[in-house]
């Protein structure tokens, strides 16, 4: 017997005990208001959620084709139909994640304004986003479990017994809307017990998955900006335990952490490693600093040395007093950190990179699984990268080292839309298309994600609606481009008053008062034309 039989049952017993106090009280009412609130707190949904993703992370090191995915949301409206949008046209949810970006946090939800995504918004912003998310996912589980109701009591009362019965069976096997997020928690907000106390607070909203950079706090900068900071490793894995207890006090014993390394951008430490002996951890992230051998004799005032070898060196230190560290040892920087993160807590990886190619992640990959065979990556399908170019470049470079004549093409000016009908840009679209597919098969890349799509989304559609309205085509405009193209694609915010509750609202108050309900949605309500 479903859930849902089960609670009209329980709800019968109930009322035959209360007797005739609770003449007004229908228990398939009541069963259908415990189904549209499947969820109770944010600490449950962390739960389920948690568990969807270890499975989904099992499956994915049995077979590396089952992969997920997320775009970036930075309100709780633009999740919501991110997850009807795909439940309408794939019919489930299955691998489909929400992923909340730091950098919209901070672009679009402080109550500074805009900021650039350098941690200076309000922390508590980041939790307030995981609650809304969620408040949203569950109101579009009443919203469609509402339809359901409504579409079988309509079955019941034209006598339609198998519509009846097909109804129910949707009703007993819904699947929610309620999909894990990953959260950026930036480096931390500041010392390890502010990392804790943050991600207590978001896991408690909700958060089944915390993702954390190795950036110094007070100098945190976007992945794809210059003047990225660095700490030591000791610094970073003490964040990482922080969060680990944080999961573990509320419950959670089986929540994600992604430990994202910055070091292939990041040339700078604020930081000389502490170190006790010879190979340690602190010793090697020191062996990455830019340093000339000196004398003691050639010491001077407040000079910084460290000694190595039997060799004092002298790190180089800009005047903003930040270490330098060598060119060209990004990559075996991101390796130590990446095998030292997952030896000391984290779940994930996350390598920042310059540019999407397959073949420099899956080298950094295949170095890091010599140490940790199951190592896997969640990867930014980044807005930052000119994704047109990088892989037009691409496409162009293998043509040549191939032999193939390429004089047709400019490389430097691939991006032009006169290349758009060529083989070259046929190619590239290709590549991009299997973009995904291609890195979690040979990269490791178990979870893709777009940081902020919806940033860029919601700007575009604006510019296309606003330059008509505003100019020549006014209403045409809004109807051509907009509520003629909702109701053809059947886009559900369509009937916005819907959308926004209004017949559940309507239900509930049926429940309330019986017949004496003054409902909204009478034949006078002007949604009736979207029917």
């Amino acid at each position: 017997m479903s859930a849902y039989q089960n609670d009209i049952k329980a709800v019968a017993a109930l009322k035959e005990v209360a007797g005739s106090s609770w003449s007004a009280i229908n228990p398939e009412s009541v069963a259908r208001m415990r189904a549209q609130n499947r969820f109770k707190t944010g600490l449950e949904i962390a739960q389920y959620t948690a568990d969807i993703m270890r499975k989904d992370m099992a499956e994915y090191d049995a077979d590396s084709s089952v992969y997920t995915q997320s775009l970036g949301c930075w309100h709780g409206f633009i999740g919501q139909q991110k997850l009807i949008s795909i439940k309408k046209h794939l019919k489930t949810t299955n691998k489909r994640y929400l992923y909340l970006s730091g950098w919209m946090v901070a672009a679009l939800r402080s109550e500074f304004g805009p900021l650039p995504d350098q941690s200076m918004h309000e922390k508590t912003a980041v939790s307030d986003l995981i609650e809304e998310l969620y408040t949203f996912l569950r109101q579009a589980d009443s919203r469609e479990l509402d339809l359901l109701f409504t579409a079988l009591d309509a079955a019941r009362e034209a006598g339609d017994t198998a519509k009846a019965t097909e109804i129910q069976n949707q009703i007993d096997n819904h699947e929610t809307h309620i999909v894990p997020i990953i959260a950026d928690i930036d480096a931390g907000f500041g010392n390890p017990e502010a990392t804790y106390l943050l991600a207590k607070r978001m896991i408690e909203a909700g958060a089944c998955c915390i993702q954390i950079e190795n950036q110094v706090s007070d100098e945190k900068q976007c992945g794809h900006q210059d003047g990225k900071v660095t700490v030591p490793h000791a610094d970073f894995l003490a964040k990482i335990a922080a969060v680990r207890y944080a999961f573990l006090e509320l419950g959670i014993d089986n929540g994600v952490i992604v430990a994202r390394t910055d070091s292939l951008g990041a040339g700078l430490t604020k930081q000389i490693a502490v170190t006790k002996e010879p190979g340690d951890l602190g010793d090697l992230y020191n062996s990455f600093l830019d340093c000339e051998e000196i004398t003691e004799a050639e010491l001077g005032n407040g000079d910084v040395v460290i000694k190595r070898e039997g060799k004092l060196l002298r790190p180089k230190r800009l005047p903003s007093n930040l270490f330098q560290f060598r060119k060209g040892t990004g990559e075996a920087r991101c390796v130590l950190d990446c095998i030292t993160s997952l030896q000391n807590g984290a779940d994930l990886l996350w390598i920042e990179t310059e540019k999407p190619h397959v073949g420099q992640i899956a080298a950094m990959v295949n170095e890091i699984r010599k140490t940790i065979p199951d190592a896997k990556l969640v990867y930014n399908n980044s807005p930052s990268f000119n994704w047109t170019l990088n892989f037009r470049q691409q496409v162009f470079d293998a043509m040549t080292a191939e032999g193939k004549d390429v004089s047709a093409y400019d490389r430097a000016k691939l991006m032009s839309a006169e290349y758009d009908e060529t083989e070259l840009a046929q190619v590239a679209d290709e590549k991009i298309r299997t973009f995904q597919k291609d890195g979690s098969a040979n990269a490791g890349i178990f979870h893709h994600l777009i940081t902020l799509p919806t940033y860029h989304t919601a700007a575009l559609s604006t510019d296309n609606l606003a330059k008509g309205y505003f100019a020549d085509q006014g209403m045409l405009a809004y109807v051509k481009g907009v509520q003629r193209q909702e109701l053809r694609q059947g886009i559900a915010c369509v009937r916005h008053q819907n959308m926004a509750g209004s017949d559940i609202g309507d239900n509930h108050k049926e429940y309330f008062a019986g017949e004496a309900a003054l409902k909204a949605s009478g034949k006078d309500n002007t949604m009736n034309q979207f029917h």
